[in-house]
């Protein structure tokens, strides 16, 4: 009898000590099952599984840590430090010896409103296991926190706090995405100070031998691997899954990038070191950002994610009145093409703040912040309903701004002698009008920081409610990165300071978004890609703007600047032979699958004024959605996306393709089926080609219902964009119904 106890009590032990080891959570609906594990030597490591298909292999997770043993710890501690007896047992690290001493699972639903979106509620559902760990060797002890949603996987790191581990440097981040194969992937080369790349589609297997074709030049710019890629990582498998890896809520750390062993298929993390070369400062309690890893077998559930917003913390800005998406033209075109200048004189090469004198030199001729330019801007952006007029060239200093290491190279506030501020602010108000500010820091971030107060005070003395900052060229500290966390930090600081002012920011150049503009809703844009001026630098890929809103756009909406009607950059600048590889048509359809709360029309009045009937619907199209339906998606193919105007029973719908050209079929199932509604079209002339006829266009007016459906052709990097707004039988008369 003690003999089948004593078994019986073994049998018990060796399950619980199994249950230990090893937990699985699986989604809400049941498709994803996540499972984690400590292996051989006390590795934790992870596996996801989406309708019993591998999406990640199992795969690692750590950190390793620099080793700070002979650090002074107390600033009276003169000792010499003893060596370490045993320098291969590693005591440094958080990659091995772990035991799992406590799990959590719980599960959470709730739906949120965002100030401004895709939609008017978001609702945030998962399954959670936090699992901690301890370190017995050390008595160190972390958590990695799983969120399983029914799009993906998020999770992280936690530092609780305790005495073993409180400060500490990271070396390197180790976590681990083992893929099942080597699978189709959407990539820009991985670097630590700039995303301004046109992406390749290529096998994993073939990104070595693509890469240096792959990395074109920047104003800043530093790869780090053969095989290194960034984030957001759009994938295709073989059997039809779609995977996407990011990270969300990108706070207090380094930006991540993957690092590709192409032997065996396996990504690694890749943070962004500082000028030292360490990754990452910290001190517990602390945590890291969310991993992501989005999947789905069907493409348009990628883009309908919302995984990276919710989770970010709800927004720490109580009273959001003052939030307004945006839709603005601006002083900056004509110079990106070269036809006009930001700088005021050719005069100066060598500026010194408050030593150059303006006065005494002679205007270029091309300066394009003057006061009676913009005021022209002004009257074109109120005729027409725009909210705001951006002026870039507008402060003192452009003339050495560029490529100079220069600390002190703008103030933020001293205006060009032609640009007179008051006047053209009071003319702006007398219009209904807001001039957009301009901060371009040239990378030099401690004199932005030191001028930043200043500066967003002169914003609100001056009738400025937004920003647009810029970050070109190599960061000041010398040695840091676009996305280290140095930086970040920054970013981070400018949007919280702003929003002390009631100021919203769009930040170029800065690092991706993670979803932070939940918590910070001021954030109302970014940049951090390849957008439209790389058209006027010699073009972006025919397919570019079917593959941003995989990638880039998981994070956060992007300042593209889409609307441009001129695609002969010639005709702007007779030096500039670059040509806008893109129909007008798609252009028009970029404000509806490109989404952002920020939209520009960004060519020149004077085009537009040539082509009033097709800029009729960036005058009409919504920036802010109640609904969004994501009606056919392929990555690096073709998008078509239809939304629902905020507080309105009007709808938009756009659709780009690449440079194949297709033929799109979408129905009208999403409208109210009691209503009737006027289908105004805009679409692709049967011979319009982005290359020989990009300005080809039709446009035509139809009824439709919830019961229509349309077929439309669509050109090599064209598409159509649709305003489907609501009518009565009388409206409709005479019109033909689809």
């Amino acid at each position: 009898m003690k003999k089948v106890i004593s078994i019986s009590i073994f049998i018990s032990f060796c399950l619980i000590f199994q249950t230990m080891k090893a937990q699985e959570l699986k989604s809400p609906d049941g498709n994803l099952t996540l499972k984690f594990s400590i292996q051989n030597g006390g590795i934790p490591t992870y596996a996801l599984t989406y309708k019993n298909k591998d999406v990640i292999k199992t795969s690692k997770l750590g950190l390793e840590l620099k080793d700070d043993s002979d650090a002074h710890t107390d600033f009276s501690d003169f000792s010499v430090k003893p060596k370490d007896n045993n320098p291969s047992e590693d005591k440094v690290s958080l990659l091995n010896g772990f035991e799992i001493t406590d799990t959590k699972t719980s599960t959470f639903d709730e739906s949120w409103k965002p100030v401004w979106g895709e939609a008017n509620q978001i609702r945030n559902h998962y399954n959670e296991l936090a699992v901690t760990l301890n370190q017995k060797s050390t008595d160190r002890h972390i958590v990695i926190r799983f969120r399983l949603f029914d799009d993906g996987l998020g999770f992280r790191y936690e530092f609780p706090e305790q005495k073993n581990l409180t400060y500490f440097v990271i070396k390197e981040e180790r976590t681990q995405f083992a893929m099942a194969g080597d699978h189709k992937a959407f990539w820009i080369p991985g670097d630590y100070d700039t995303q301004e790349y046109d992406y390749t589609t290529s096998k994993l297997s073939e990104i070595r031998g693509l890469m240096s074709k792959a990395i074109t030049p920047n104003s800043s710019q530093t790869p780090f691997s053969e095989t290194g890629v960034q984030t957001a990582l759009m994938m295709k498998t073989d059997d039809g899954l779609y995977i996407n890896l990011h990270e969300a809520a990108l706070i207090n750390y380094s930006c991540m990038h993957l690092n590709l062993d192409d032997k065996n298929m396996i990504f690694e993390s890749w943070l962004t070191p500082d000028a030292q070369g360490y990754k990452g400062y910290m001190q517990a309690p602390c945590h890291t950002p969310w991993r992501t890893v989005i999947v789905s077998d069907d493409a348009r559930n990628v883009l309908a994610s919302h995984i990276t917003l919710n989770l970010n913390e709800p927004s720490k800005i109580e009273d959001t009145s003052w939030i307004k998406p945006v839709k603005y033209i601006g002083v900056w075109w004509e110079m990106i093409t070269g036809k006009s200048s930001w700088a005021y004189t050719d005069d100066v090469y060598s500026v010194q703040l408050g030593v150059t004198d303006y006065s005494k030199t002679k205007p270029n001729g091309k300066h394009a912040a003057n006061t009676e330019h913009v005021k022209a801007y002004i009257d074109f952006a109120a005729l027409h309903g725009f909210d705001g007029v951006l002026v870039e060239g507008w402060n003192v200093g452009w003339e050495d701004w560029f490529g100079k290491s220069k600390d002190y190279v703008f103030d933020f506030v001293t205006p060009y002698p032609d640009f007179d501020v008051k006047e053209l602010n009071a003319y702006a108000k007398s219009k209904g009008v807001k001039i957009m500010m301009h901060h371009e820091t040239s990378s030099s971030v401690r004199n932005y920081e030191r001028h930043i107060g200043k500066a967003y005070q002169f914003m609100v003395d001056n009738g400025y409610n937004s920003v647009k900052s810029g970050y070109v060229g190599n960061i000041i500290p010398r040695g840091e990165h676009h996305y280290g966390q140095w930086m970040v930090n920054h970013y981070q600081y400018a949007f919280e300071k702003a929003a002390d002012y009631k100021i919203m920011v769009n930040a170029h150049e800065a690092v991706r978004p993670t979803g932070v503009c939940r918590t910070w809703p001021n954030l109302i844009g970014n940049e951090s890609a390849r957008g439209t001026e790389y058209q006027a630098f010699g073009g972006n890929k025919p397919n570019h703007v079917t593959v941003l809103p995989f990638t880039r756009l998981i994070g956060g909406p992007m300042d593209y600047t889409p609307g441009i009607f001129q695609m002969d950059v010639s005709k702007y600048n007779p030096d500039n032979n670059s040509h806008v590889n893109s129909t007008l048509t798609n252009q028009l359809a970029l404000y509806v699958t490109m989404y952002s709360p920020l939209q520009m029309a960004a060519d020149l009045p004077e085009t537009y004024n040539q082509y009033l009937d097709a800029f009729q619907f960036i005058k009409d199209v919504a920036i802010d959605w109640d609904e969004s339906k994501y009606l056919e998606a392929e990555p690096g193919e073709y998008i078509t996306v239809a939304r629902k105007a905020k507080n309105s029973n009007n709808w938009f719908v756009g659709s780009v393709c690449d440079e194949n050209g297709r033929i799109s079929n979408i129905t009208f199932e999403y409208l109210d089926p009691a209503k009737t509604y006027i289908a105004t079209i805009y679409s692709d002339a049967k011979d319009a080609h982005y290359k020989t006829n990009p300005q080809a266009y039709a446009i035509r007016k139809v009824a439709v219902t919830s019961k229509s459906k349309l077929s439309q052709l669509c050109a090599p990097a064209g598409g159509y964009a649709i305003s489907i707004i609501e009518a009565d039988k009388a409206q409709t008369k005479g019109l033909k119904r689809l």
